[in-house]
């Protein structure tokens, strides 16, 4: 394999914090740098939902949908 494809998440639920590609993943999905991103499942666990949710609180990640809504 290729060091240049790109991965998905090891799963679409939760995010697996001794995983590199993991962490690549989901910090580059949220806009937040790995270590923003292991604090905060740290603190909220790893369920991908309650970390985007504490980082959406925390550091106003915002998706494009959210931004058409208020429009």
């Amino acid at each position: 394999m290729s060091a240049n494809v790109e991965h998905g998440p090891s799963s679409e639920t939760e995010i697996n914090p001794t995983l590199s590609s993991d962490i690549h993943y989901w910090s580059k999905q949220f806009g937040v740098d790995g270590e923003v991103l292991h604090e905060a499942i740290r603190v909220h666990g790893q369920h991908v939902a309650k970390v985007k949710a504490a980082l959406e609180a925390k550091h106003s990640v915002t998706s494009p949908q959210h931004d058409k809504a208020g429009a």
